[in-house]
């Protein structure tokens, strides 16, 4: 169905640079000549007692995002909720345009309002709701909003120019074909899209499953199964160990250092311990604190390994092993370890730990801290320097393809995402019929 949408058969030109031509037949009226905005809103003398649910902008992500709404009462409300909504309702973000916020109410809105920063788009008779959402989530629609957006770090639009846009209407019979086609069609891509997440989950699981599983030595990676004979590590999180390994402490095996980079911070590049592995921290897009000096940063060099040894449970990820020189915040530890093999190991036997944050009866205190003392004195299981190589040798192999699995998947999602936006727009906006 999709393989065969064809043009309509004559078009004229909108008189819109960035809509183009139009079908002939098709009308171009000003929005504000086709669906009602900012109809209803709550007034000041509104109890404080009353309650709703209030939806404001969310942030940055792929498709149209905006917050769960949220249980509120009046007198508690921030003075931007203010915006009535009903069922068929569309909402379009005026502030931080950038984030590209749509959101169509599809069932019943029960004392349901958004922010100030929003226009509510109500369709009038002859217009059905729906295709007034799939409108404002095209990309007609929304790159010109941000064309049209004033100011830097948060730009905005003026609600006046808004409501001058002319936009393409169909007549209604064809209003209701086009939302009818977009919904299956959507539902068809979103069950694409979903399948592929759930695709990159499994993958993401197997992948912290099979390095807990060679590093505590449940599986001999040269035969596929269990080893022949186990014995118990003597610690609580571990369990039991091939028979031959050893049990020793990491006091034995790697080296704390630190190594601060003082007034010479400029000479170094930032960087961060991610989910990802250790970084460069993109300085365009600052999240979260940033100091006023870097003197206390220390210095990471190739082949480190960095912890982050305090709210552990609450961290995305608390241990990687460096591949850049840089300096990376002085709160963490760093450990070095001469031997590469050695080092590697190490590595994946903590990520093991942190994946399933099996290192809770270290913690100590509100803030699930681990002490360099105590952690300077936990075991760490240690195969023979041979079964070493082989299980890093093993584990860097089968990570480099599930790791490419996900590559490639995740790149599917974006373009199912990036065809359903352009499918959009192309339906709405008349270029295909």
């Amino acid at each position: 169905m999709i393989r065969n949408l064809t043009a309509y058969p004559a078009y004229k030109d909108s008189g819109v640079p960035w809509l183009g031509r139009v079908p002939e037949h098709w009308e171009l009226k000003p929005l504000k000549r086709w669906v009602r905005i900012n109809e209803s809103n709550l007034p000041e003398t509104t109890p404080a007692d009353y309650e709703f649910k209030y939806i404001d902008i969310g942030t940055v992500g792929t498709g149209f995002l905006i917050r769960e709404p949220q249980q509120m009462r009046f007198g508690g409300a921030p003075s931007r909720a203010r915006r009535v909504l009903r069922r068929g309702d569309t909402i379009v973000s005026t502030v931080r345009t950038y984030l590209k916020a749509v959101y169509h109410v599809a069932r019943d809105a029960n004392a349901l309002v958004c922010s100030t920063g929003f226009v509510v788009l109500t369709a009038g008779p002859g217009t059905h709701p729906k295709y007034v959402s799939y409108l404002a989530k095209s990309s007609f629609f929304i790159d010109c909003i941000c064309a049209e957006s004033v100011g830097t770090a948060y730009p905005a639009i003026a609600e006046s120019r808004l409501r001058s846009f002319r936009v393409p209407v169909p007549p209604f019979p064809e209003q209701t074909s086009i939302v009818r086609f977009l919904e299956w069609t959507e539902q068809r891509i979103r069950r694409l899209i979903r399948a592929r997440k759930k695709r990159i989950k499994l993958l993401e699981e197997y992948k912290e499953a099979l390095i807990h599983q060679v590093v505590t030595g449940q599986i001999d990676v040269q035969t596929g199964k269990p080893y022949p004979a186990y014995k118990d590590s003597g610690v609580e999180w571990l369990g039991d160990v091939p028979v031959h390994w050893d049990i020793v402490p990491n006091r034995s095996v790697i080296r704390l250092k630190k190594h601060l980079v003082g007034e010479a911070s400029t000479d170094y590049t930032l960087l961060s311990l991610t989910k990802g592995g250790i970084v460069v921290r993109d300085l365009e897009n600052i999240e979260g604190k940033f100091p006023t000096s870097f003197d206390t940063y220390q210095v990471v060099e190739p082949g480190d390994i960095v912890f982050c040894m305090f709210d552990i449970d609450e961290t995305p990820r608390a241990v990687g092993l460096s591949s850049l020189h840089g300096m990376i915040t002085g709160a963490y530890t760093v450990f070095e370890c001469t031997d590469p093999i050695l080092r590697a190991y190490i590595y994946f036997f903590y990520l093991a730990m942190d994946n399933g944050k099996f290192l809770k009866p270290l913690y100590t205190g509100l803030r699930k801290v681990i002490t360099r003392f105590s952690f300077m004195a936990a075991k760490i299981p240690l195969p023979t320097k041979e079964e070493q190589n082989v299980i890093v040798g093993y584990l860097d192999t089968q990570i480099a393809k599930i790791d490419a699995t996900i590559v490639a998947t995740r790149k599917e999602l974006e373009l199912l995402r990036e065809y359903l936006t352009r499918l959009i727009s192309d339906v709405v906006t008349g270029k295909v019929d």
